[in-house]
């Protein structure tokens, strides 16, 4: 009896399977030497020293305990926040791998002058891979940000 269904060979639809997971798993975002460090910190924006985050461009350095090995570079956008790592994603740590905030508008990195756009992450030179980020959850009516590695 003829069903109009053609049987697939099992060993066809289990080669496929591990294919298919294989192509969908996350990649790593940044050199297999990258720090591996818990972060957690929060930002209370009221405060003087995060007033620049009241406003989109706006950025910071944030270098308190829970913010990674090197700190963050939080930055305002019209959507809410990009924080990102201050260690290099394409370099070993090294003493001149920690990311900069150039010009209001580019993080570098001074050991090769990898360039990233601030306001996206998007690499712009050298560099494949954009900084690596963190999540974050935030909290208009106590402006507290809460910034998680999840």
């Amino acid at each position: 009896m003829n069903t109009g269904v053609r049987r697939i060979p099992i060993i066809l639809i289990l080669t496929f399977s591990a294919l298919t997971g294989v192509s969908c798993e996350s990649r790593e975002e940044t050199v297999n030497c990258f720090p591996r460090q818990q972060v957690g910190v929060q930002v209370f924006l009221n405060l003087p020293r995060f007033q620049p985050l009241q406003h989109p461009g706006g950025w910071v350095y944030l270098d308190d305990p829970g913010s990674g090995t090197r700190g963050l570079i939080v930055i305002r956008t019209t959507m809410g926040f990009n924080v990102y790592d201050r260690n290099a994603p394409h370099l070993c740590p090294g003493p001149e791998t920690t990311l900069e905030v150039k010009d209001d508008i580019k993080i570098i990195c001074p050991q090769d002058g990898a360039e990233w756009m601030l306001l996206t992450g998007q690499p712009l030179k050298i560099a494949k891979i954009a900084p690596k980020r963190y999540n974050y959850t935030f909290d208009p009516a106590s402006s507290t940000l809460t910034i998680v590695d999840y």
